[in-house]
């Protein structure tokens, strides 16, 4: 039957469908963060919070059911009429694997979808030089991981992967070869969805870092932070409003490519004088030998082959040649640091990675460098703060990248169903 052209239609434009498509996507994902926000709600309670039709919120609902994500657990309280059914977000419906991959270890952790722990495995790795090894071992050890989670790889929603690199996000697989130059011909997103079959993401460590304490630790009261890890190198991660700010190309956060001395020493980036070439872990072994002989009576200068965690532990025992390298470093970071509050004046900045570990013999001279140098503002100084989260810190950050996704594409999520998740 045909329609003239002030008839009814029976079809919409293929605009119109799309579009109608599209808004039920957003509105169901809206939804699935409110769900995943509140843990457990009513379908009444949606609706008043979204403003959307009761219609509307049980069909998005029944959906949900039917994926496993939500789940009805029993009956509310009365406000007059029937008691209401509590819906329930299902955490363990799915897992989440993260992948911290430094420049010297590889970390994996599995989730579930609420960030609790359910496998952790890591190993020390030249991750700089061997990028086939490395694949491999990724490989090894999300396998290893997930069996200690007991959790088959069909309940896997997504992997997600920090790495000691910017990540340009039109190729987010591929690490910059001026920092990684071993892994210019490696593309290790599409390495790692050959291999799983599954979502696979990709971003900066620090980036990750941040992430991580904006959702689970230091952060998770702030919309806007600072996370500094302080490890093989020096690099930040920014949150501005809950979102990690990666700037046009995915360099935004490099702190340890801030040139503070143009006549110091060349650093891998063609810079002089970065941050990374001044308290990098080889310069600060570096000092350690340099330095020894000023220090007859330190522990930390007898030693032959001096490593990062030698430094730090001499640190906490206050030995005198490692509270000297620690003044360094905290005027160095302390420098730093406050040049990103002049810039961005966050809510707090994080510290993390194994040099935070050597405590005061650290925090001590960030602080006086930035009381020394930071623009002096009203109200209470800028706190600094160091992360809570541990080694799992970056590969927390990695999993809740892969989270974050699914909540803003729930599409993610239905995948897995239909792969039997």
């Amino acid at each position: 039957m045909k329609s003239d052209a002030t008839g009814p239609r029976q079809f919409g434009t293929i605009e119109e469908i799309l579009g109608s498509a599209q808004v039920r996507e957003q509105h169901r994902a809206l939804l699935l963060r409110l769900l995943w926000r509140a843990r457990q709600t009513s379908r009444a309670d949606l609706a008043r919070k979204t403003g959307l039709s009761r219609s509307t919120i049980s069909a998005i609902v029944a959906d949900l059911l039917e994926s496993g994500l939500v789940e009805e657990t029993h009956a509310g309280v009365s406000s007059g009429g029937r008691k209401p059914i509590v819906l329930t977000f299902a955490d363990d419906a799915h897992v989440l694997v993260g992948v911290d991959m430094g420049a010297t270890h590889i970390g994996v952790v599995v989730t579930n979808l609420r960030a609790q722990v359910k496998g952790w495995t890591a190993r020390p790795f030249p991750v700089r030089t061997k990028p086939l090894g490395a694949l491999e071992l990724i490989q090894e050890l999300i396998d290893e991981a997930l069996a200690q989670a007991k959790a088959p790889k069909t309940r896997v929603l997504g992997i997600g992967v920090g790495v000691p690199s910017p990540v340009h996000p039109d190729h987010p697989g591929r690490l910059l070869p001026l920092i990684l130059p071993k892994w210019a011909d490696v593309d290790l997103l599409d390495a790692l969805q050959k291999m799983y079959g599954l979502p696979v993401f990709v971003d900066n460590d620090a980036n990750l870092g941040a992430l991580a304490e904006a959702w689970w630790g230091e952060g998770r009261h702030a919309n806007n932070l600072a996370f500094i890890k302080v490890a093989y190198g020096v690099g930040s991660g920014l949150i501005i409003d809950g979102r990690i700010h990666r700037g046009q190309d995915g360099t935004a956060g490099e702190i340890g490519h801030t040139s503070l001395d143009p006549n110091g020493p060349l650093c891998v980036c063609g810079l002089r004088g970065c941050i990374n070439t001044l308290i990098g872990t080889q310069r600060l072994l570096e000092l350690v030998v340099e330095r020894a002989p000023q220090f007859p009576n330190s522990s930390l200068a007898a030693r032959k082959r001096p490593a990062l965690e030698h430094l730090v532990a001499a640190a906490r025992e206050r030995d005198p040649l490692a509270l000297e390298i620690m003044a360094h470093v905290g005027r160095v970071l302390g420098t730093a640091i406050a040049n990103l509050l002049n810039l961005l004046a966050p809510e707090v900045v994080v510290l993390g990675g194994g040099l935070t570990e050597a405590g005061d013999a650290l925090f001590g001279p960030i602080q006086d460098t930035v009381r020394a140098t930071s623009l002096a503002r009203p109200g209470p100084q800028t706190p600094i703060q160091v992360s809570t989260l541990g080694i799992q810190g970056i590969a927390l950050g990695a999993a809740t990248l892969a989270l974050e996704a699914a909540l803003d594409d729930p599409s993610l999520f239905a995948s897995r169903q239909r792969l039997g998740a």
